[in-house]
């Protein structure tokens, strides 16, 4: 049986909830600490404030036995021996993260701490951190020998967070003394030893006890530049292969085709390449530009970071143009936005670029109805209904007498769209897909006209055309000889 460690998580949004319900499943005694009084009180009352699989049913699970939720962050400190720090670390102006939320809880735990205490970088923070911490601990003189700073950065995608947590690729810990390595590796153990995998109402998923998690013992620095590069590697993955797509469609070739080629290759592998709109989201963005600034300081020329940032911004305008080609003008024009999370399965609408398109569109006269499966009332906090743009209750009441129809987010539900419906609801027959999610064949097939990224557009005027080509060449066929044809490009004799 692993033993129980009692932890304090800082922070109630989407990293400390996570972190916190996961703990406490993994059996740990977990005090969830957050100044926010109302957001505190809708936890403890059962409310969940973010959209995310399994987290209503382990807060519901846990919640008053092995978690509990407080604004009362001094005593959460006294009675834990572990302190997990998952509070924002938002962009600066210069690219910088902002560590001042960090700072101002570091100033509070110097406050409580008696005992020896661990105290864990959960957010995403730039390389050094870990001694920054250690600087403002010894400014409010803090015993040196009372604690410890680790990092152990989160690798979690929104929508599969949980799962991510509890059946990880791998759990990173940057320590640089035994005891702190000790106590993580006693708070990782119902994971790394299986014993967790083991229990009947385990969450389900790649790791087992037979194949537990893994776990990598580094410094502080290597652990805060892992999840940094990690981040920034994907994003680069992202970028790729959407400059290849904005390629592959100037010469009619198709990117669906060409990402499945690359990523048959081992070494690169099919994940984060898939063309679209770019990524967004609270991580992508400010860790690419946070890495950035952060070589920056070190003097080492990174560029390429910036380069990854410039063309994922563009995607956004590539796809607003498609928008333009297939519309002519957009003042006026009715528009069906499907999706306004920055990917589906997510209630969040951070650098969305869903939500940035939509914008363009209603500054350029369009008049838009918005549908997301989750991501609707935090939209409206952003956009607000008006005499332009309203949100609609399903997927087929935005297309109503829409002149086209705009999936932005790849939702699920936006992947198997019952055509024939939707093509009886919209008052012109074209689809701008922002994400790839039909081929274009099967969208020719029901009647549409068909914009997606990276592939040629799709025309309803091409089945006509193809079939009089189709019947053109049969009846060749019945009166040329075959001696006859010649093949290009043939050698001369």
């Amino acid at each position: 049986m692993s033993e129980k460690v009692s932890i304090c998580v800082i922070g109630s949004g989407y990293v400390g909830l996570v972190a916190a319900v996961c703990f406490a499943e993994m059996g740990h005694r977990v005090t969830c600490v957050d100044n926010d009084e109302p957001r505190v009180k809708t936890l403890n009352e059962g409310g969940v404030p973010i959209y995310e699989e399994h987290l209503p049913e382990l807060l519901a699970k846990h919640r008053g036995r092995n978690v509990k939720f407080t604004c009362d962050l001094g005593a959460a400190v006294r009675r834990s021996e572990a302190i997990f720090i998952a509070v924002g670390t938002p962009q600066g102006d210069s690219g910088a993260a902002d560590l001042s939320y960090v700072e101002a809880v570091v100033s509070e735990i110097a406050r409580s701490i008696g005992d020896y205490k661990v105290i864990v970088e959960k957010s995403t923070v730039p390389v050094y951190t870990n001694e920054w911490i250690c600087r403002v601990l010894h400014r409010y003189g803090v015993d040196p020998n009372s604690f410890d700073v680790v990092s152990n950065p989160e690798f979690l995608r929104e929508g599969t967070a949980i799962g991510d947590f509890l059946h990880p690729d791998r759990i990173v810990v940057g320590a640089g003394t035994e005891s702190a390595a000790e106590v993580m590796q006693r708070i990782y153990q119902p994971l790394t030893g299986g014993s967790y995998y083991s229990q009947p109402n385990a969450l389900p998923g790649a790791c087992s006890a037979l194949h537990p998690a893994k776990l990598l013992v580094t410094s502080p620095q290597s652990s805060e530049i892992i999840k940094h590069a990690s981040n920034a590697f994907l994003a680069l993955k992202i970028s790729f292969i959407n400059a290849v797509g904005n390629l592959a469609e100037a010469v009619d070739a198709d990117i669906e085709d060409i990402a499945a080629g690359i990523g048959l290759d081992s070494r690169i592998g099919p994940k984060f390449l898939r063309a679209g709109l770019g990524y967004g989201g609270s991580c992508f963005p400010k860790d690419v530009a946070a890495f950035h600034w952060v070589a920056q300081q070190c003097d080492v020329d990174f560029q390429l970071l910036e380069e990854v940032r410039k063309i994922n911004e563009t995607q956004r305008d590539v796809f607003y143009n498609k928008v333009l080609s297939a519309l002519w003008t957009l003042r006026g024009k009715r528009l069906a936005a499907l999706g306004l999370a920055f990917k589906g399965d997510t209630d969040d609408i951070r650098d969305s670029p869903a939500i940035e398109i939509v914008k363009k569109l209603l500054d350029a006269g369009a008049l838009v109805s918005g549908f997301d499966p989750e991501a609707m009332e935090r939209s409206k906090e952003i956009l607000p209904p008006s005499e332009t743009l309203n949100y609609a209750s399903d997927i087929y009441e935005a297309a109503r007498d829409t002149d086209a129809v705009l999936i932005l987010t790849d939702w699920k539900a936006f992947a198997t769209l019952d055509l024939q419906r939707l093509k009886q609801a919209v008052r012109f027959p074209i689809v701008i897909d922002g994400r790839n999610l039909y081929k274009p064949q099967t969208m020719l097939e029901h009647g549409f006209t068909y914009v997606s990224m990276g592939r040629p557009a799709s025309h309803q005027d091409q089945l006509g055309q193809a079939a009089k080509q189709n019947a053109r060449s049969r009846r060749e066929s019945m009166v040329t000889p075959l001696s006859g044809r010649c093949l290009p490009f043939a050698p001369s004799t």
